[in-house]
């Protein structure tokens, strides 16, 4: 069995990802209540377009911090097997 990897973040970093999630979140039930009014399929698109780009500058910031947190902490214990992890990882991004 896979032993799992947890992060530690500070309070400040937790911060900001959870008001960029209450954000998303907000997003998303606007969308919710539009298709509830009905509203035009082109202003449900641009919404739905604003929670994309917002979840992608929110996995980005993950991204970063996790390069320059966990990557190189694993890189600097010579755990070189990160490498696999991170390809992988950017896979999914595409």
């Amino acid at each position: 069995m896979e032993e799992r990897k947890y992060t530690k973040r500070s309070e400040a970093e937790k911060k900001i990802i959870n008001n960029r999630l209450n954000r998303i979140e907000g997003q998303v039930r606007g969308v919710k209540k539009m298709i509830e009014e009905n509203r035009y399929c082109d202003d449900v698109l641009i919404q739905l377009s604003a929670i994309d780009k917002s979840i992608k500058s929110l996995a980005n910031h993950i991204l970063e911090n996790h390069m320059y947190t966990c990557v190189l902490k694993d890189l600097e214990k010579g755990n070189y097997e990160i490498i696999d992890e991170v390809v992988n990882l950017f896979r999914r991004f595409q």
